[in-house]
Parts: structure tokens; sequence; C-alpha cells
């Protein structure tokens, strides 16, 4: 159901079973796959492609210019995939030219009230924002992160898979998976047994990764020099590997 308030550009294309509440606005540029609901008092500007099955509360702005100075106008996109809900007052802007001209979001995460994902940032899938958690500019989030309430993340930084930030964290480094951070400065705390357990990690595969923990942060090795011990026991320990391909790749250093 379309609302007769509604205000829906011609050029959008708008799939069978879209429902769009009292007031909102569907700009030009602007795809919505079929089941998705978007509430009343919602601004979705184009270019941008929403899949299927997804909830925008009221008052979510969606694909709205970058909030970058260097941006002049040009035509940058913000892809979604399935199954999210952003809740009130959310603000997911498209990218710059300056980088890969898109903001890309998976499916099946959960962006609750206030939360803001910026230009160029790329969010997995099955990822939680509590609210007012906020990405800055070239952020990445891997599949499964949790960010507590209030979390800030600074520009570039990257957040591994089922890594878990405590409520007001400022994340300036990127975060390895399975760590959890938080307190003032924040800082690793160890790993996130309880959101690993949840996701089906067995006992062996937990103590290999709280192993893993203790050699990155807890035994005086250089970065380098752990990520050689470590990549010694991949093959028989595969749940490591995400961890040391994060550690081989990382572009602003570990937070530790």
């Amino acid at each position: 159901m379309i609302h007769p308030s509604a205000i829906i550009d011609p050029s959008a294309q708008i799939a069978d079973g879209v429902s769009i509440g009292p007031f909102s606005i569907i700009g030009p540029g602007v795809s919505i796959g079929s089941g998705t609901e978007v509430g009343p008092h919602v601004v979705i500007r184009g270019p941008t492609r929403i899949g299927c099955d997804n909830r925008i509360f009221q008052f979510a702005s969606v694909g709205e210019d970058p909030q970058d100075k260097k941006y002049g106008g040009e035509s940058t996109t913000l892809e979604i995939g399935d199954r999210n809900v952003v809740r009130e007052f959310a603000t997911i802007h498209r990218g710059t030219a300056q980088d890969r001209g898109i903001t890309r979001i998976g499916s099946d995460n959960l962006f609750m009230a206030y939360t803001h994902v910026a230009h160029d940032c790329v969010v997995g899938n099955r990822i939680i924002m509590a609210n007012a958690a906020s990405l800055a500019g070239h952020v990445e989030v891997d599949d499964f992160a949790i960010l507590g309430g209030f979390s800030l993340v600074h520009q570039f930084c990257r957040i591994g898979q089922y890594s878990f930030s405590a409520m007001g964290s400022v994340i300036s480094r990127d975060i390895p998976p399975y760590v959890m951070v938080g307190g003032r400065p924040t800082k690793p705390y160890g790993i996130n047994s309880v959101g690993l357990e949840r996701n089906g990690f067995g006992s062996e595969a937990l103590r290999q990764i709280k192993k893993a923990y203790k050699i990155i942060y807890k035994a005086g090795f250089k970065l380098d020099e752990a990520i050689k011990l470590l990549d010694e026991v991949t093959v028989e320990h595969p749940e490591i590997v995400p961890l040391v391909d994060f550690l081989k790749t990382t572009g602003r250093s570990i937070m530790r």
C-alpha cells in the first residue's frame, strides 16, 4: 500500500508488495524491492537500490548526499540488501567520487535509532548497531559485529567479524575478529565469548581463539611476530584463519 500523501518521483522503481507510509518522499533514481515497508516521514534519495523485505521506520534518512566537503554533486550510490531494519532517525549516506563512489550494506542488519552510516562505508551481514552508534566515512564492518550504543568509529577503520564494542567506545584503530573492546580510553578486554557461543562456536574453537588473543595481546610479541606464530596453526585450527588474514591486511593497525 502506498499512502496518497507520499511523494514518489516518476523515475523511482517500486516493486509489487512495497508499502510506503504517509508523507514519505521517494526521490529519483530509487529502487525498492518487494516486501519492503517504508514508514511515515521517511526520505529516500537516489541513486539508491534497496532490496527485499526491509523495514525502514519513521523519520529515517536514507541515501542522502555525503557529509564530505569534497562532495561536488557527483552521481554516487547507496546499495542496501535484504531484511534490514532501519529504525527511527537513522541516517545512511551515499558514497563519494574520491573513494569507491558507493556505500554498501548487506542483509539482515539492525540499525537502531539515531545510528549513522557515513559515505563509502561497507557494512556486511547480521550486524547490530545499537542506538546512536556512528560510522565515519570509509569504514568497513564485517559480518556479525556488534557496536554498542554511542560507539564511534574513526574513518578508514575496519571492524572484524564477531567483534563487540561496549557502550560509548571510541574506536580509532582496527578491531580484529572476535575481540571485545570498551572503556575510556577504549582498549581490548578479551574475546566476544558470548557472541561466539550464540553463533555456534564450540568449546575447542573458543579455546584456540583465546590462545590466539593471548599471543596478540598478552605475550609481548610484536604484531608481525604474533602473525607468524598464528600462521603456523591455521591448518589445524581454521577458526584462526580470519584473524590472521585480518592482521595481515590491517590498514590503521589494530587497537592494542
